[in-house]
């Protein structure tokens, strides 16, 4: 049996009630397996969850990462992303319960730590710095500072697009979020 069963399972589980009260016991129901078949992959419920959210989200930024069209250079190509980062994040459905019914366990990665997803995300963005870098198409600077800058501002959309588009059109948000992005990255 492969992990994505456990972790198909436990994703089950997260939509139906929330982290917090998602259990070992009850991935290992979900899943049709023994507690002990679950333990012997993952030490606890905690360790099941923290791998769920990187296979997820981290599946969710990759493919943001990958241009549908041709872009015309890695700024755009950069600036494309990031709104798809954006809307696949706030519109995906465990990305959602998290926030709806869990948000205190988000809190420890905006304001003391990164975690995984988001040390992968920051690893996308600064490869398409780089490559912008190269290109031309975007401006100089320090890439681990721009890169880190652009994570926290794609993440500040991702975490509040809901509440930031109740009385205003999303369609026109995102239009001036990808405008400040090209014109921050603007040599």
């Amino acid at each position: 049996m492969s992990d994505d069963v456990l972790l198909d399972a436990a994703k089950k589980c997260v939509l139906a009630v929330g982290v917090r009260r998602t259990t070992l016991a009850e991935i290992a129901r979900t899943a049709k397996v023994s507690r002990m078949t679950v333990y012997r992959r993952f030490p606890d419920v905690r360790s099941v969850l923290a791998t769920l959210m990187t296979r997820e989200f981290g599946g969710l930024l990759q493919g943001a990462a990958e241009p549908g069209a041709e872009p015309a250079n890695f700024r755009e190509r950069l600036v494309h992303s990031s709104a798809a980062a954006v809307a696949a994040l706030s519109g995906d459905p465990l990305f959602r319960t998290l926030l709806d019914l869990d948000p205190e366990l988000v809190l420890p990665y905006i304001v003391e730590r990164l975690g995984k997803t988001q040390r992968f995300a920051e690893g996308v963005i600064l490869h398409l710095l780089k490559s912008g870098h190269d290109d031309g198409s975007i401006r100089k600077g320090d890439l681990a500072a721009q890169a880190r800058t652009l994570l926290l501002l794609i993440q500040s959309f991702a975490f509040s697009l809901r509440p930031a588009t109740a009385d205003v059109d999303e369609n026109h948000l995102m239009t001036e979020f990808t405008q400040v992005l090209d014109a921050a990255l603007r040599p």
